[in-house]
């Protein structure tokens, strides 16, 4: 009688007196197992789990995961289709922070205490939380798609929170402090720190305005793309960050004298004349006009603001107005609600402390108008003993 047809894979015995099993992978290939077992019994409980594993579609090239982090990567950042900046950004991040730790180490072997282990090496050598949270957000979607590619079964970046650092609050300026500043800057940037102030614009987005885009009469200005700057000293003309940035904003009334202005003085000819030039007819560049920034500011007698925190000036006064999460999304530019909220909350908190103030007000007329009336009575009483 033939003995038992073994139901999947193969078992045998070697001359150490270990077990090796093979099994059949889904391309037709005979391979080993990863390692050799003790029992014969442990080997028919390996196979009868991958064949658990196959039926599911569970199962993963074990080869396939050997390619190194730093080829893997490099190509995912070539296939995404980013904008030149963000690509340069990811090369950057991945050359200075990922391949000294991880360029050349398998994907397959990339575990959660060694991403744990590099995070920990980066923060303690200096190197800011804010960039350490960005290599670890690229870590991350770098194998997420090494997963969805079915090279490695689970991401090991596993550190909750650690793409989103805490940061600090920035100052916000009010808005005598926007208008000394636009008082001190050169002229032909005071309209850009008004729109920067008071609508919440990015400096990318106000560079790369032309004149058909602002409609003083209408009150509105359409943000339609953006101006980038590489770090070579190039800069691209871009769409804005999402479909979302492309949008129209409402231009205060009380800024649109200012703006009119600009535009008889400062601004290129036609329809297609840039909004903003340099003295020299150029598209402004961001290193220069900071040295102009930065000196209006201390002639204005305010320390700590950078240009881009004119946006969140602009934001907050819009959430104070009562404007809902939607609105502010739109005007901000936003395609999800969770800036919107943080400003909204940002507003609540304000009114709540406006409020505990009416309420001390109202507390101390009370008291006052109590006193006056008990004096009264007391003026009255003494009034009526005298005529008795």
């Amino acid at each position: 009688m033939a003995g038992k047809r073994r139901p999947y894979g193969r078992i045998r015995k070697l001359p150490s007196g270990r077990y090796q099993a093979r099994y059949v992978t889904p391309d037709g290939q005979l391979r080993p197992a990863p390692h050799t077992f003790r029992t014969k019994r442990d080997a028919d409980d390996w196979l009868a789990d991958l064949q658990t594993q196959l039926r599911r579609g569970d199962w993963h090239d074990p080869d396939a995961g050997r390619v190194t982090l730093g080829e893997y990567a490099g190509t995912w950042i070539a296939e995404r289709g980013l904008t030149t900046r963000t690509a340069e950004l990811y090369r950057s991040l991945l050359r200075l922070h990922l391949v000294p730790t991880f360029g050349a180490v398998a994907v397959s072997d990339i575990s959660p205490a060694a991403v744990r282990s590099w995070r920990a090496a980066r923060l303690a050598a200096g190197v800011g939380p804010s960039t350490v949270a960005k290599a670890y957000a690229l870590l991350r979607a770098v194998l997420a798609t090494a997963v969805e590619d079915q090279l490695i079964r689970r991401n090991p970046c596993q550190i909750k929170g650690a793409s989103n650092p805490p940061t600090p609050e920035r100052p916000t300026a009010t808005v005598p402090e926007v208008f000394a500043i636009a008082d001190a800057i050169q002229p032909r940037y005071r309209a850009l720190v008004l729109m920067a102030g008071f609508l919440g614009l990015r400096w990318g987005e106000l560079i790369g305005l032309h004149r058909r885009d602002v409609d003083l009469d209408r009150g509105a200005v359409r943000v339609r793309q953006a101006v980038a700057e590489l770090t070579n000293g190039q800069r691209e003309i871009k769409a804005p960050k999402s479909e979302a940035g492309k949008r129209t904003v409402a231009i205060p009334a009380a800024i649109v004298p200012d703006l009119r202005r600009h535009l008889d003085l400062f601004a290129g000819p036609g329809s297609a004349g840039r909004v903003f030039l340099g003295a020299k007819g150029a598209i402004p560049r961001r290193n220069h006009f900071n040295r102009l920034w930065h000196k209006a500011c201390a002639e204005a007698g305010i320390t700590g603001l950078r240009f881009h925190d004119l946006r969140h000036t602009g934001n907050t006064l819009a959430a104070s107005t009562g404007a809902s999460t939607r609105e502010l999304m739109s005007r901000m530019g936003h395609s999800t609600a969770r800036a919107a909220l943080i400003y909204q909350h940002a507003s609540a908190e304000r009114d709540r402390l406006i409020a505990d103030s009416v309420s001390g007000l109202v507390d101390q007329a009370r008291k006052l108008a109590t006193g006056a009336h008990k004096a009264d009575e007391e003026l009255e009483g003494h009034a009526g003993g005298t005529t008795g």
